[in-house]
């Protein structure tokens, strides 16, 4: 188990080759968990990731009544094949309104917008709670969506807890959805959509620039709802670290490859390949909306050694994430020497040195593995509270030792190796 500091060594001179293999992706399993328990025969998901957000959806599932089996992925330890019995949109168990069933969603922003809408096609009362960070980040477009359904959704203030009262199937139901603040609403209405029988209208984005709807879309038309298999492609957002990597050791000679790389399109992170981690491709703008998805804080951590300034904007997104990013970013980068402007829900970020210092997590997985990441060229770099990272890559720094960077305990110099290097 990691210690809660440790420091980021940089690999010693010399070229080196690795090949990083990647977990699967958080949406995408956390998406076909959902339509797996909706279908009408058992579905196996093979390559799906094993991490806090992911163990928190099949705990739920299993609190509902849905049979889930967990095996090993003999090709990654992050990895599992789940075998899920769908009950054909049934939900098996449910409370009522004085004893609502309990699901605990942690801190998994999936888990928290997905099931909503799942839990309304069944006939129980149910209560949604998680971490108090995730009582705070945004949920009201969803909720208001299902209440225009003609579903009960009790929450004073449009966010969890909140308790779900299901109402079966509503077909000829309509109701527009925002994704303003979080595409992920308009994703849970459209994984029950077919089995409630609900027109959803998605507004507040141009539909050519939600590619996780998009994902969300095509998962719906790709998947065995009548049993079968499906494979779960690995993460991109987890590959722009390892591709960051390679970016930022090449100078050395040294080179990163992961695999296997994410090729469908359904990722928005995997344009992370060609917009940032071919050198020469580097832009003088980044956007959050248009361009990148999570792995824009990779980029952003990357600017500093960047061939000329980097804006990214339209940021807003990060505000309301596992913590409030844009500050977190421009904070922890000042503290290593970069000078970063915030202006608005933008970045701009100037090339220059960088030093060592101790960053401060968040409990924000991904403000954890940027920050790690430069750990392989800043010598230096210490973070506090680092097994954040199980939220979605529990063995990150594993993966980083392969790299070649040594992780040893801040506090007593021991070098990490076997099971200190997960999270």
């Amino acid at each position: 188990m990691l210690p809660d500091l440790i420091e980021i060594v940089p690999p010693p001179p010399g070229a080196r080759q690795t090949t990083v293999v990647l977990p699967g992706s958080k949406s995408l399993t956390n998406r076909a968990l959902i339509l797996a328990a909706l279908a009408r025969r058992p579905v196996t998901l093979t390559g799906a990731l094993w991490s806090e957000d992911t163990q928190a959806m099949a705990e739920c599932l299993h609190r509902l009544g849905f049979g889930v089996t967990v095996s090993p992925d003999p090709a990654e330890p992050a990895n599992r094949t789940f075998v899920v019995e769908g009950a054909g949109g049934r939900i098996p168990n449910g409370g009522t309104a004085a004893r609502p069933l309990e699901l605990f969603v942690e801190n998994a922003g999936t888990a928290a917008r997905f099931l909503p809408p799942m839990l309304c096609l069944g006939d129980g009362v149910y209560r949604l709670s998680g971490i108090p960070r995730m009582h705070e980040r945004p949920q009201a477009a969803l909720v208001q969506a299902l209440r225009a359904l003609g579903y009960r959704i009790d929450t004073p203030n449009d966010r969890l807890p909140a308790v779900v009262h299901g109402g079966g199937p509503r077909p000829g139901a309509a109701c527009t959805v925002s994704v303003e603040e979080s595409s992920q609403f308009a994703s849970a209405l459209l994984l029950c959509a077919d089995l409630g029988g609900w027109k959803v209208e998605v507004t507040g984005g141009n539909e050519d620039e939600l590619p996780y709807v998009d994902m969300t879309r095509r998962l719906v038309k790709d998947f065995p709802r009548d049993g079968g298999t499906y494979a779960i492609e690995a993460d991109a957002s987890g590959a722009s670290y390892f591709w960051g990597a390679d970016w930022l050791l090449r100078r050395t000679g040294s080179r990163v490859h992961v695999a296997p790389v994410p090729r469908s399109g359904m990722q928005a992170d995997q344009k992370f390949l060609d917009l940032v981690a071919t050198p020469d491709d580097w832009q003088p703008v980044f956007s959050r909306q248009s361009d990148l998805a999570d792995s824009i804080m990779t980029a952003i951590v990357l600017a500093p050694f960047a061939p000329a300034p980097t804006r990214f904007t339209e940021l807003g997104r990060l505000r309301v994430q596992e913590c409030e990013r844009v500050v977190a970013l421009r904070t922890e980068l000042a503290k290593c020497g970069a000078t970063v402007v915030e202006s608005g829900d933008t970045l701009a970020v100037t090339p220059g040195p960088l030093h060592g210092a101790e960053i401060e997590t968040y409990n924000d997985h991904r403000v954890a593995m940027c920050f790690g990441m430069l750990g392989l060229v800043v010598p230096g770099m210490v973070l506090r509270h680092p097994a954040c990272v199980r939220k979605t890559f529990p063995n990150f720094f594993a993966k980083l030792a392969e790299v070649g960077a040594t992780v040893r305990d801040a506090k007593t110099g021991r070098v990490l190796a076997g099971d200190d290097l997960l999270a």
